[in-house]
């Protein structure tokens, strides 16, 4: 890949314009980079992308652009790269069919902790949007990694952060508003 023809250098007048034309001169070289590395990484080149320009993004309330964007964009590609490989080899499944805990013997518990799902899946179904779809691909049985659930919702793995948090929150608040608030126990002042 050879470098765009013209990029501006971080004292320009178009880095002054908010790096746009440092954004236009560099996306073919990004997405090639990210393309390039992705493979191997084990992850989608749209998340190798859109974690560089985040990282330009970052910098730009910084110490502002880099002085040699060619060279920063292809160090920050492998960076990342590197990066998502270390996840992805960190990332272990629980064992299939088997919640996290020591559920065994305690019946009780078990009961309870079916109603709590049961109720969970009610609301989670009731949720505007994807987000049902979302969180039902969070909460399967088998544990999927973000890759899995990113293939199977066909979206971007570093969307999965942002719209879960906000699916959370939605569900949280619908929640709030449906469970009572638990007596007080014990000496009440």
């Amino acid at each position: 890949m050879t470098p765009p023809d013209h990029v501006p250098a971080a004292g320009s007048e178009a880095a002054g314009d908010g790096g746009r034309a440092v954004v236009q001169a560099l996306h073919a070289l990004v997405r090639a980079e990210a393309v390039a590395e992705a493979d191997a990484a084990g992850t989608e080149a749209a998340d190798l992308e859109q974690s560089v320009w985040l990282r330009l993004l970052e910098r730009g309330t910084g110490p502002g652009l880099p002085t040699d964007p060619v060279r920063w964009v292809r160090a920050a590609v492998r960076t990342e790269a590197r990066a998502a490989r270390r996840r992805i080899r960190r990332e272990r499944a629980y064992p299939a069919g088997e919640p996290p805990g020591d559920w065994a013997g305690w019946p009780e518990r078990i009961a309870v902790g079916a109603d709590e799902r049961r109720a969970l899946r009610t609301a989670v179904g009731r949720l505007p949007g994807r987000c049902p779809r979302l969180l039902e691909a969070m909460l399967a049985p088998h544990d999927p990694t973000y890759q899995e659930i990113a293939g199977e919702l066909g979206m971007s793995q570093g969307s999965l952060g942002p719209m879960r948090s906000r699916c959370l929150g939605c569900l949280r608040r619908m929640l709030a508003a449906e469970v009572v608030a638990p007596e007080l126990r014990g000496m009440e002042r």
